[in-house]
Protein backbone atom coordinates (compact mmCIF):
# COMPACT_ATOMS: atom_id res chain seq x y z
CA UNK A 1 0.00 0.00 0.00
CA UNK A 2 1.48 2.85 -1.14
CA UNK A 3 2.54 5.98 1.73
CA UNK A 4 0.05 8.85 1.41
CA UNK A 5 2.90 12.08 0.72
CA UNK A 6 1.76 14.13 3.13
CA UNK A 7 2.84 11.34 5.87
CA UNK A 8 6.19 10.79 3.92
CA UNK A 9 6.94 14.78 4.15
CA UNK A 10 6.07 14.82 7.55
CA UNK A 11 8.16 11.83 8.75
CA UNK A 12 10.75 13.36 6.67
CA UNK A 13 10.52 16.29 8.64
CA UNK A 14 10.96 14.47 11.64
CA UNK A 15 14.15 12.64 10.39
CA UNK A 16 15.28 16.07 9.48
CA UNK A 17 14.80 17.43 13.06
CA UNK A 18 16.35 14.23 14.51
CA UNK A 19 19.65 15.16 12.69
CA UNK A 20 19.34 19.06 13.44
CA UNK A 21 19.60 18.09 17.16
CA UNK A 22 22.04 16.01 16.87
CA UNK A 23 24.49 18.42 14.86
CA UNK A 24 23.53 21.11 17.59
CA UNK A 25 24.31 18.36 20.59
CA UNK A 26 20.87 17.62 22.11
CA UNK A 27 21.58 13.80 22.57
CA UNK A 28 19.44 13.42 25.11
CA UNK A 29 16.51 14.57 23.38
CA UNK A 30 17.56 12.52 19.99
CA UNK A 31 17.99 9.52 22.44
CA UNK A 32 13.98 10.24 23.13
CA UNK A 33 12.29 10.85 20.12
CA UNK A 34 15.02 8.48 18.06
CA UNK A 35 13.56 6.28 20.08
CA UNK A 36 10.15 6.72 19.56
CA UNK A 37 10.06 6.96 16.09
CA UNK A 38 12.07 3.38 15.91
CA UNK A 39 9.19 1.80 17.59
CA UNK A 40 6.78 3.57 15.03
CA UNK A 41 8.99 2.17 11.92
CA UNK A 42 8.68 -1.15 13.47
CA UNK A 43 4.96 -1.73 13.80
CA UNK A 44 4.80 0.08 10.22
CA UNK A 45 7.79 -0.80 8.37
CA UNK A 46 6.74 1.69 5.42
CA UNK A 47 6.41 4.64 7.49
CA UNK A 48 10.29 5.62 6.60
CA UNK A 49 12.35 5.07 3.47
CA UNK A 50 15.25 2.78 4.33
CA UNK A 51 18.13 5.88 4.26
CA UNK A 52 15.69 7.47 6.88
CA UNK A 53 15.69 4.28 8.50
CA UNK A 54 18.95 3.96 8.70
CA UNK A 55 19.94 7.92 9.59
CA UNK A 56 17.00 7.26 13.06
CA UNK A 57 19.51 4.24 13.67
CA UNK A 58 23.30 6.23 13.11
CA UNK A 59 21.23 9.05 15.66
CA UNK A 60 20.05 7.11 18.10
CA UNK A 61 23.70 4.97 18.43
CA UNK A 62 25.34 8.27 18.65
CA UNK A 63 23.61 9.20 21.52
CA UNK A 64 23.58 5.84 23.47
CA UNK A 65 27.78 6.45 22.56
CA UNK A 66 27.44 9.51 24.32
CA UNK A 67 25.81 8.09 27.58
CA UNK A 68 28.64 5.54 27.59
CA UNK A 69 26.25 2.46 26.72
CA UNK A 70 28.98 1.02 24.30
CA UNK A 71 27.43 -2.14 24.24
CA UNK A 72 23.90 -0.89 22.79
CA UNK A 73 25.53 1.32 20.82
CA UNK A 74 27.69 -1.50 19.08
CA UNK A 75 24.06 -3.03 18.42
CA UNK A 76 22.56 -0.19 16.67
CA UNK A 77 25.35 0.53 14.84
CA UNK A 78 25.10 -3.27 13.31
CA UNK A 79 21.85 -2.88 12.85
CA UNK A 80 23.03 0.47 11.20
CA UNK A 81 25.16 -1.49 8.46
CA UNK A 82 22.83 -3.57 8.39
CA UNK A 83 20.11 -1.13 6.83
CA UNK A 84 22.63 0.26 4.55
CA UNK A 85 23.85 -2.46 3.07
CA UNK A 86 20.13 -3.64 2.06
CA UNK A 87 19.65 0.06 1.45
CA UNK A 88 22.85 -0.16 -1.28
CA UNK A 89 21.27 -3.37 -3.00
CA UNK A 90 17.54 -1.77 -3.59
CA UNK A 91 19.68 1.25 -5.01
CA UNK A 92 17.43 2.98 -3.37
CA UNK A 93 19.96 5.66 -2.68
CA UNK A 94 23.19 5.54 -5.16
CA UNK A 95 26.31 7.07 -4.23
CA UNK A 96 27.12 10.26 -5.90
CA UNK A 97 29.24 9.83 -9.58
CA UNK A 98 30.49 12.49 -12.23
CA UNK A 99 26.70 11.92 -14.17
CA UNK A 100 24.28 11.45 -11.70
CA UNK A 101 23.78 14.49 -9.53
CA UNK A 102 23.20 13.56 -6.13
CA UNK A 103 20.04 14.03 -4.20
CA UNK A 104 19.46 15.68 -0.56
CA UNK A 105 18.88 12.84 0.83
CA UNK A 106 22.05 11.06 -0.18
CA UNK A 107 24.23 14.12 0.72
CA UNK A 108 22.79 14.07 4.19
CA UNK A 109 23.58 10.36 4.89
CA UNK A 110 25.89 9.46 7.81
CA UNK A 111 28.88 8.42 6.75
CA UNK A 112 29.35 4.60 6.85
CA UNK A 113 33.29 4.75 7.57
CA UNK A 114 32.31 7.41 10.86
CA UNK A 115 30.17 4.58 11.45
CA UNK A 116 32.59 2.00 11.44
CA UNK A 117 34.87 4.50 13.31
CA UNK A 118 32.47 5.09 15.79
CA UNK A 119 31.72 1.35 16.38
CA UNK A 120 35.79 0.59 16.63
CA UNK A 121 35.33 3.44 19.56
CA UNK A 122 32.85 1.84 21.10
CA UNK A 123 34.91 -1.75 21.46
CA UNK A 124 38.12 -0.17 22.19
CA UNK A 125 36.25 1.24 25.57
CA UNK A 126 34.86 -2.13 26.00
CA UNK A 127 38.57 -3.33 26.07
CA UNK A 128 37.53 -5.59 22.74
CA UNK A 129 40.72 -5.00 20.78
CA UNK A 130 40.88 -7.34 17.82
CA UNK A 131 36.96 -6.38 17.43
CA UNK A 132 38.14 -3.02 16.94
CA UNK A 133 40.88 -3.94 14.73
CA UNK A 134 38.79 -6.60 12.89
CA UNK A 135 36.11 -3.32 12.09
CA UNK A 136 38.86 -1.13 10.66
CA UNK A 137 40.32 -3.70 8.60
CA UNK A 138 37.47 -4.19 6.86
CA UNK A 139 37.75 -0.01 5.61
CA UNK A 140 39.82 -0.13 2.10
CA UNK A 141 43.40 1.79 2.91
CA UNK A 142 42.23 4.29 0.20
CA UNK A 143 38.88 5.24 2.19
CA UNK A 144 40.84 5.38 5.46
CA UNK A 145 40.98 9.10 7.07
CA UNK A 146 44.09 9.65 9.17
CA UNK A 147 42.12 9.38 12.86
CA UNK A 148 41.19 5.36 11.56
CA UNK A 149 45.11 4.98 10.65
CA UNK A 150 45.62 6.44 14.01
CA UNK A 151 43.41 4.21 15.60
CA UNK A 152 44.76 1.11 13.86
CA UNK A 153 48.53 2.05 14.30
CA UNK A 154 47.58 1.88 18.21
CA UNK A 155 45.66 -1.23 18.28
CA UNK A 156 48.39 -2.60 16.06
CA UNK A 157 51.10 -1.76 18.68
CA UNK A 158 49.16 -3.19 21.56
CA UNK A 159 48.74 -6.49 20.05
CA UNK A 160 52.42 -6.33 18.90
CA UNK A 161 51.83 -6.21 15.45
CA UNK A 162 54.26 -3.61 15.35
CA UNK A 163 55.20 -3.68 11.41
CA UNK A 164 50.94 -2.92 10.77
CA UNK A 165 51.92 -0.62 13.17
CA UNK A 166 54.38 1.38 11.66
CA UNK A 167 52.39 1.35 8.54
CA UNK A 168 49.45 3.21 10.24
CA UNK A 169 51.46 5.77 11.67
CA UNK A 170 53.42 6.46 8.63
CA UNK A 171 50.11 7.01 6.44
CA UNK A 172 49.22 9.39 9.32
CA UNK A 173 52.36 11.43 8.71
CA UNK A 174 51.79 11.06 4.88
CA UNK A 175 48.18 12.85 5.44
CA UNK A 176 49.06 14.84 8.69
CA UNK A 177 52.88 15.73 8.79
CA UNK A 178 52.39 17.58 11.90
CA UNK A 179 50.96 14.70 13.63
CA UNK A 180 53.33 15.03 17.14
CA UNK A 181 51.68 11.97 18.66
CA UNK A 182 52.45 9.61 15.54
CA UNK A 183 55.94 10.73 15.13
CA UNK A 184 56.42 9.32 18.77
CA UNK A 185 54.43 5.85 17.29
CA UNK A 186 57.19 5.19 15.50
CA UNK A 187 60.28 6.52 17.21
CA UNK A 188 59.11 4.11 20.33
CA UNK A 189 59.09 1.32 17.54
CA UNK A 190 62.57 1.72 16.76
CA UNK A 191 61.79 3.48 13.63
CA UNK A 192 65.20 5.80 13.25
CA UNK A 193 64.68 9.49 13.60
CA UNK A 194 66.22 10.64 10.41
CA UNK A 195 64.02 8.47 8.69
CA UNK A 196 60.74 10.20 10.42
CA UNK A 197 62.60 13.61 10.17
CA UNK A 198 62.72 13.01 6.48
CA UNK A 199 59.17 12.55 6.27
CA UNK A 200 58.47 16.44 7.94
CA UNK A 201 61.34 18.09 6.61
CA UNK A 202 58.69 19.64 3.17
CA UNK A 203 56.84 20.77 6.02
CA UNK A 204 59.76 22.19 8.08
CA UNK A 205 61.44 24.56 5.63
CA UNK A 206 57.86 25.47 4.31
CA UNK A 207 56.41 27.22 7.33
CA UNK A 208 58.62 29.17 9.39
CA UNK A 209 59.17 29.46 13.42
CA UNK A 210 59.34 25.48 12.88
CA UNK A 211 63.06 24.96 13.01
CA UNK A 212 62.75 23.42 16.30
CA UNK A 213 60.62 20.04 14.95
CA UNK A 214 63.72 18.07 13.83
CA UNK A 215 65.22 19.25 16.91
CA UNK A 216 62.27 17.93 19.18
CA UNK A 217 62.49 14.36 16.54
CA UNK A 218 65.82 14.06 17.62
CA UNK A 219 65.34 14.34 21.21
CA UNK A 220 62.13 11.72 21.29
CA UNK A 221 64.71 9.37 19.37
CA UNK A 222 67.12 9.43 22.33
CA UNK A 223 64.50 8.86 24.72
CA UNK A 224 63.37 5.68 22.91
CA UNK A 225 66.74 4.20 22.39
CA UNK A 226 67.49 4.78 26.17
CA UNK A 227 70.38 7.35 25.99
CA UNK A 228 68.91 9.68 28.90
CA UNK A 229 71.74 11.32 28.81
CA UNK A 230 71.57 13.20 25.26
CA UNK A 231 67.96 12.98 25.70
CA UNK A 232 68.38 15.52 28.86
CA UNK A 233 70.60 17.76 26.87
CA UNK A 234 68.62 17.67 24.06
CA UNK A 235 65.50 18.90 25.48
CA UNK A 236 67.10 20.97 27.76
CA UNK A 237 68.67 22.73 24.55
CA UNK A 238 64.84 23.10 23.04
CA UNK A 239 63.49 24.32 26.86
CA UNK A 240 65.67 27.30 26.84
CA UNK A 241 65.21 28.48 22.96
CA UNK A 242 62.89 31.60 23.85
CA UNK A 243 59.56 30.40 22.20
CA UNK A 244 59.48 26.77 24.10
CA UNK A 245 60.76 28.27 27.49
CA UNK A 246 58.24 27.11 29.95
CA UNK A 247 56.51 23.89 28.05
CA UNK A 248 54.89 21.93 30.23
CA UNK A 249 55.20 18.73 27.92
CA UNK A 250 59.08 19.57 27.36
CA UNK A 251 59.19 19.87 31.51
CA UNK A 252 57.54 16.99 32.03
CA UNK A 253 59.50 14.99 29.78
CA UNK A 254 62.75 16.19 31.34
CA UNK A 255 61.58 15.39 34.68
CA UNK A 256 60.62 11.87 33.65
CA UNK A 257 64.36 11.73 31.86
CA UNK A 258 65.74 12.81 34.95
CA UNK A 259 63.88 10.19 37.15
CA UNK A 260 64.92 7.60 35.01
CA UNK A 261 68.56 8.57 35.19
CA UNK A 262 68.10 7.91 39.17
CA UNK A 263 68.72 12.17 39.63
CA UNK A 264 65.83 12.21 41.83
CA UNK A 265 66.42 15.14 43.04
CA UNK A 266 66.14 17.58 39.69
CA UNK A 267 63.15 15.03 38.53
CA UNK A 268 60.76 16.35 41.59
CA UNK A 269 62.62 20.15 40.72
CA UNK A 270 61.20 19.32 37.19
CA UNK A 271 57.73 18.50 38.42
CA UNK A 272 57.26 21.03 40.29
CA UNK A 273 57.80 23.21 37.63
CA UNK A 274 55.26 21.90 35.03
CA UNK A 275 52.67 21.80 38.00
CA UNK A 276 53.05 25.26 39.32
CA UNK A 277 52.85 25.88 35.26
CA UNK A 278 49.57 24.39 34.87
CA UNK A 279 47.61 23.52 38.10
CA UNK A 280 45.55 20.91 36.07
CA UNK A 281 48.38 18.96 34.73
CA UNK A 282 48.25 15.06 35.20
CA UNK A 283 50.59 13.04 32.95
CA UNK A 284 53.79 12.39 35.18
CA UNK A 285 52.03 13.11 38.72
CA UNK A 286 51.75 9.15 39.93
CA UNK A 287 55.86 9.41 39.15
CA UNK A 288 56.01 12.80 40.91
CA UNK A 289 53.93 11.11 43.77
CA UNK A 290 55.97 8.34 43.71
CA UNK A 291 59.23 10.25 44.24
CA UNK A 292 57.51 12.02 46.96
CA UNK A 293 56.50 8.97 49.29
CA UNK A 294 60.35 7.58 48.50
CA UNK A 295 61.43 10.71 49.95
CA UNK A 296 58.90 10.29 53.35
CA UNK A 297 57.04 13.21 52.16
CA UNK A 298 53.54 11.39 52.69
CA UNK A 299 51.48 14.38 53.80
CA UNK A 300 52.93 16.12 50.70
CA UNK A 301 51.54 12.61 48.39
CA UNK A 302 48.25 12.87 50.38
CA UNK A 303 47.51 16.70 49.29
CA UNK A 304 49.22 15.26 45.49
CA UNK A 305 46.06 12.71 45.30
CA UNK A 306 43.65 14.80 46.60
CA UNK A 307 44.09 17.47 44.24
CA UNK A 308 43.93 15.20 41.29
CA UNK A 309 40.66 13.07 42.34
CA UNK A 310 39.60 16.56 42.08
CA UNK A 311 41.00 16.96 38.51
CA UNK A 312 39.26 13.65 37.26
CA UNK A 313 39.59 10.31 39.08
CA UNK A 314 38.84 8.80 35.05
CA UNK A 315 42.80 8.49 34.91
CA UNK A 316 45.39 5.88 36.42
CA UNK A 317 47.74 8.61 38.21
CA UNK A 318 45.21 9.82 41.14
CA UNK A 319 44.96 5.85 42.23
CA UNK A 320 48.77 5.44 41.74
CA UNK A 321 49.44 8.28 43.86
CA UNK A 322 46.68 7.40 46.55
CA UNK A 323 48.48 3.95 46.38
CA UNK A 324 51.87 4.78 47.02
CA UNK A 325 50.77 6.48 49.89
CA UNK A 326 48.92 3.50 51.30
CA UNK A 327 52.19 1.32 49.80
CA UNK A 328 54.68 3.72 51.91
CA UNK A 329 52.46 3.25 54.86
CA UNK A 330 53.06 0.30 54.47
CA UNK A 331 49.26 -0.64 53.74
CA UNK A 332 50.13 -3.28 51.26
CA UNK A 333 46.55 -4.50 50.74
CA UNK A 334 44.85 -1.20 49.82
CA UNK A 335 48.09 -0.08 48.02
CA UNK A 336 46.79 -3.39 45.44
CA UNK A 337 43.44 -2.61 45.65
CA UNK A 338 44.40 1.16 43.90
CA UNK A 339 47.04 -0.12 41.66
CA UNK A 340 44.47 -2.60 40.14
CA UNK A 341 42.29 0.20 39.76
CA UNK A 342 44.37 2.55 37.95
CA UNK A 343 45.13 -0.72 35.99
CA UNK A 344 41.76 -0.98 34.79
CA UNK A 345 41.21 2.42 33.76
CA UNK A 346 44.69 2.24 31.84
CA UNK A 347 45.94 -0.98 30.86
CA UNK A 348 48.95 0.74 29.76
CA UNK A 349 50.05 2.53 33.22
CA UNK A 350 53.94 1.35 34.18
CA UNK A 351 53.29 3.25 37.37
CA UNK A 352 50.39 1.07 38.03
CA UNK A 353 51.78 -1.97 37.54
CA UNK A 354 54.76 -1.28 39.49
CA UNK A 355 52.95 -0.41 42.58
CA UNK A 356 50.58 -3.29 42.71
CA UNK A 357 53.74 -5.53 41.56
CA UNK A 358 55.28 -3.98 44.56
CA UNK A 359 52.45 -4.57 47.03
CA UNK A 360 51.88 -7.96 45.96
CA UNK A 361 55.59 -8.51 46.38
CA UNK A 362 55.42 -7.10 50.15
CA UNK A 363 52.51 -9.63 50.61
CA UNK A 364 54.65 -12.73 49.66
CA UNK A 365 52.44 -12.91 46.47
CA UNK A 366 55.97 -12.56 44.35
CA UNK A 367 54.33 -15.30 41.52
CA UNK A 368 51.66 -12.58 40.65
CA UNK A 369 54.07 -9.82 41.25
CA UNK A 370 56.66 -11.42 38.75
CA UNK A 371 53.89 -11.15 36.05
CA UNK A 372 53.30 -7.15 36.56
CA UNK A 373 56.74 -6.26 36.37
CA UNK A 374 57.27 -8.23 33.02
CA UNK A 375 54.21 -6.46 31.87
CA UNK A 376 56.00 -3.21 32.99
CA UNK A 377 59.27 -4.31 31.06
CA UNK A 378 56.68 -5.07 28.01
CA UNK A 379 55.31 -1.33 28.14
CA UNK A 380 58.77 0.61 29.09
CA UNK A 381 61.89 -1.45 28.31
CA UNK A 382 64.25 1.46 29.33
CA UNK A 383 63.13 1.86 32.23
CA UNK A 384 65.31 0.55 34.86
CA UNK A 385 63.12 0.51 37.60
CA UNK A 386 60.71 -2.26 35.82
CA UNK A 387 63.77 -4.26 35.37
CA UNK A 388 64.68 -3.83 39.27
CA UNK A 389 61.01 -4.84 40.67
CA UNK A 390 61.68 -8.15 38.61
CA UNK A 391 65.04 -8.73 40.44
CA UNK A 392 63.75 -8.25 43.54
CA UNK A 393 61.55 -10.45 43.01
CA UNK A 394 63.95 -13.05 42.11
CA UNK A 395 65.86 -12.53 44.75
CA UNK A 396 62.88 -12.49 47.67
CA UNK A 397 62.44 -16.14 45.97
CA UNK A 398 65.85 -17.06 46.16
CA UNK A 399 66.02 -16.98 42.40
CA UNK A 400 69.70 -15.75 41.98
CA UNK A 401 70.40 -17.19 39.10
CA UNK A 402 67.36 -15.84 36.83
CA UNK A 403 68.11 -12.41 38.61
CA UNK A 404 72.19 -12.55 37.42
CA UNK A 405 70.96 -13.81 34.03
CA UNK A 406 68.49 -10.78 33.91
CA UNK A 407 71.02 -8.22 35.33
CA UNK A 408 73.31 -9.11 32.70
CA UNK A 409 70.62 -8.32 29.99
CA UNK A 410 70.00 -5.09 31.62
CA UNK A 411 73.94 -4.28 31.64
CA UNK A 412 74.14 -5.53 27.70
CA UNK A 413 71.02 -3.75 26.38
CA UNK A 414 70.89 -0.28 28.28
CA UNK A 415 74.44 0.11 28.43
CA UNK A 416 77.78 0.53 30.69
CA UNK A 417 75.70 3.40 32.85
CA UNK A 418 75.81 3.90 36.85
CA UNK A 419 72.51 2.71 37.57
CA UNK A 420 72.75 -0.62 35.21
CA UNK A 421 76.94 -1.26 37.12
CA UNK A 422 74.68 -0.95 40.84
CA UNK A 423 72.17 -3.30 39.63
CA UNK A 424 74.33 -5.69 38.63
CA UNK A 425 76.30 -5.06 41.60
CA UNK A 426 73.08 -5.80 43.59
CA UNK A 427 72.86 -9.26 42.49
CA UNK A 428 76.46 -9.86 43.21
CA UNK A 429 76.53 -9.48 46.81
CA UNK A 430 74.10 -12.01 47.11
CA UNK A 431 76.39 -14.66 46.83
CA UNK A 432 79.92 -14.95 48.44
CA UNK A 433 81.41 -15.88 45.09
CA UNK A 434 80.99 -12.72 43.44
CA UNK A 435 81.52 -10.08 46.32
CA UNK A 436 84.70 -9.04 44.63
CA UNK A 437 83.01 -8.56 41.09
CA UNK A 438 80.01 -6.26 43.35
CA UNK A 439 83.04 -4.24 44.91
CA UNK A 440 84.81 -3.55 41.12
CA UNK A 441 80.87 -2.71 39.74
CA UNK A 442 80.26 -0.83 42.14
CA UNK A 443 83.69 1.31 41.81
CA UNK A 444 83.01 1.88 38.22
CA UNK A 445 80.01 3.14 38.48
CA UNK A 446 81.01 5.55 41.41
CA UNK A 447 83.46 6.55 39.39
CA UNK A 448 80.91 7.95 37.04
CA UNK A 449 78.45 9.27 39.50
CA UNK A 450 79.94 9.90 42.94
CA UNK A 451 76.80 11.05 43.97
CA UNK A 452 73.99 8.04 42.82
CA UNK A 453 72.67 7.32 46.13
CA UNK A 454 72.20 3.36 44.96
CA UNK A 455 75.82 3.10 44.40
CA UNK A 456 76.79 4.53 47.77
CA UNK A 457 74.26 2.21 49.89
CA UNK A 458 75.16 -0.74 48.13
CA UNK A 459 79.24 0.26 48.35
CA UNK A 460 78.46 0.71 52.49
CA UNK A 461 76.83 -2.72 52.74
CA UNK A 462 79.66 -4.21 51.35
CA UNK A 463 82.51 -1.91 53.47
CA UNK A 464 80.28 -3.13 56.66
CA UNK A 465 80.29 -6.65 55.85
CA UNK A 466 84.35 -6.13 55.42
CA UNK A 467 84.15 -4.18 59.01
CA UNK A 468 85.74 -0.99 57.37
CA UNK A 469 84.17 1.71 59.46
CA UNK A 470 86.20 4.38 58.54
CA UNK A 471 86.18 3.88 55.15
CA UNK A 472 82.24 3.62 54.74
CA UNK A 473 82.15 6.76 56.89
CA UNK A 474 84.58 8.94 54.16
CA UNK A 475 82.36 7.39 51.81
CA UNK A 476 78.95 8.50 53.01
CA UNK A 477 80.69 11.75 53.91
CA UNK A 478 81.56 12.36 50.73
CA UNK A 479 78.07 11.64 49.52
CA UNK A 480 76.19 13.76 51.33
CA UNK A 481 78.29 16.59 51.03
CA UNK A 482 76.34 17.93 47.98
CA UNK A 483 72.89 16.28 48.83
CA UNK A 484 71.16 14.79 51.85
CA UNK A 485 69.25 11.91 51.80
CA UNK A 486 67.59 9.90 54.93
CA UNK A 487 68.93 6.76 54.07
CA UNK A 488 72.43 7.63 53.72
CA UNK A 489 72.73 10.25 56.75
CA UNK A 490 70.85 6.54 58.57
CA UNK A 491 73.94 4.37 57.55
CA UNK A 492 76.19 7.21 58.55
CA UNK A 493 74.55 7.32 62.12
CA UNK A 494 75.25 3.35 61.94
CA UNK A 495 78.82 3.50 61.02
CA UNK A 496 79.28 5.96 63.42
CA UNK A 497 77.92 3.45 65.79
CA UNK A 498 80.11 1.07 65.12
CA UNK A 499 83.54 3.32 65.94
CA UNK A 500 81.69 4.87 68.92
CA UNK A 501 81.17 8.20 67.83
CA UNK A 502 77.72 8.27 69.84
CA UNK A 503 76.96 12.08 69.77
CA UNK A 504 77.81 12.29 66.31
CA UNK A 505 75.32 9.21 65.68
CA UNK A 506 72.65 11.00 67.56
CA UNK A 507 72.96 13.65 65.59
CA UNK A 508 72.85 11.64 62.34
CA UNK A 509 69.71 9.44 62.85
CA UNK A 510 67.98 12.74 63.76
CA UNK A 511 68.57 14.40 60.62
CA UNK A 512 67.38 10.90 58.76
CA UNK A 513 63.91 11.35 60.81
CA UNK A 514 63.74 14.63 59.84
CA UNK A 515 63.87 14.26 56.37
CA UNK A 516 61.54 10.81 56.87
CA UNK A 517 59.66 10.54 60.21
CA UNK A 518 58.33 7.01 59.18
CA UNK A 519 62.14 5.86 58.87
CA UNK A 520 61.56 2.62 61.31
CA UNK A 521 65.36 1.91 61.21
CA UNK A 522 66.37 5.46 62.34
CA UNK A 523 63.73 5.03 65.07
CA UNK A 524 65.46 1.83 66.49
CA UNK A 525 68.73 3.20 65.58
CA UNK A 526 68.36 6.44 67.85
CA UNK A 527 66.32 4.19 70.57
CA UNK A 528 68.89 1.33 70.64
CA UNK A 529 71.49 3.87 71.69
CA UNK A 530 69.65 5.87 74.14
CA UNK A 531 69.07 2.22 75.89
CA UNK A 532 73.19 1.82 75.59
CA UNK A 533 73.49 5.05 77.06
CA UNK A 534 70.70 4.50 80.19
CA UNK A 535 70.38 0.94 81.18
CA UNK A 536 68.20 2.08 84.51
CA UNK A 537 65.85 3.92 81.88
CA UNK A 538 66.06 0.72 79.38
CA UNK A 539 64.57 -1.48 81.99
CA UNK A 540 61.87 1.04 82.68
CA UNK A 541 61.12 1.17 78.91
CA UNK A 542 61.33 -2.54 78.79
CA UNK A 543 58.90 -2.42 81.09
CA UNK A 544 56.32 0.08 79.93
CA UNK A 545 56.65 -1.85 76.81
CA UNK A 546 55.27 -4.96 78.28
CA UNK A 547 52.28 -3.02 79.79
CA UNK A 548 51.75 -1.24 75.73
CA UNK A 549 52.26 -5.02 74.06
CA UNK A 550 48.49 -5.99 74.05
CA UNK A 551 48.04 -1.89 72.32
CA UNK A 552 50.49 -2.73 69.81
CA UNK A 553 48.65 -5.98 68.93
CA UNK A 554 45.93 -4.72 68.50
CA UNK A 555 46.94 -1.78 66.10
CA UNK A 556 48.26 -5.16 64.37
CA UNK A 557 45.13 -6.26 64.47
CA UNK A 558 43.56 -3.40 63.08
CA UNK A 559 45.61 -3.55 60.34
CA UNK A 560 45.40 -7.38 59.48
CA UNK A 561 41.32 -6.44 59.70
CA UNK A 562 41.68 -3.70 57.69
CA UNK A 563 44.16 -6.31 54.84
CA UNK A 564 41.24 -8.39 55.24
CA UNK A 565 38.32 -5.66 54.18
CA UNK A 566 40.38 -4.48 51.29
CA UNK A 567 41.28 -8.03 49.81
CA UNK A 568 37.23 -8.32 50.13
CA UNK A 569 37.04 -5.84 48.11
CA UNK A 570 39.44 -6.77 45.51
CA UNK A 571 37.74 -9.81 45.15
CA UNK A 572 34.06 -7.58 44.78
CA UNK A 573 35.76 -5.36 41.66
CA UNK A 574 37.70 -8.58 40.12
CA UNK A 575 41.08 -7.33 40.71
CA UNK A 576 42.77 -10.38 42.27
Amino acid sequence: VPVPRSVASVSMSVVEHVREMASAGLHSNVRLLSGLLLTMSGNNPELFSPSQKYQLLVYHADSLFHDKEYRNAVSKYTMALQQKKALSKTSKVRPSTGNTASTPQSQCLPSEIEVKYKMAECYTMLKQDKDAIAILDGIPSRQRTPKINMMLANLYKKAGQERSSVTSYKEVLRQCPLALDAILGLLSLSVKGAEVASMTINIIQSIPNLDWLSVWIKAYAFVHTGDNTRAINTICSLEKKSLLRDNVDLLGSLADLYFRAGDNKNSILKFEQAQMLDPYLIKGMDVYGYLLAREGRLEDVENLGCRLFNISDQHAEPWVVSGCHSFYSKRYSRALYLGAKAIQLNSNSVQALLLKGAALRNMGRVQEAIIHFREAIRLAPCRLDCYEGLIECYLASNSIREAMVMANNVYKTLGANAQTLTLLATVCLEDPVTQEKAKTLLDKALTQRPDYIKAVVKKAELLSREQKYEDGIALLRNALANQSDCVLHRILGDFLVAVNEYQEAMDQYSIALSLDPNDQKSLEGMQKMEKEESPTDATQEEDVDDMEGSGEEGDLEGSDSEAAQWADQEQWFGMQ
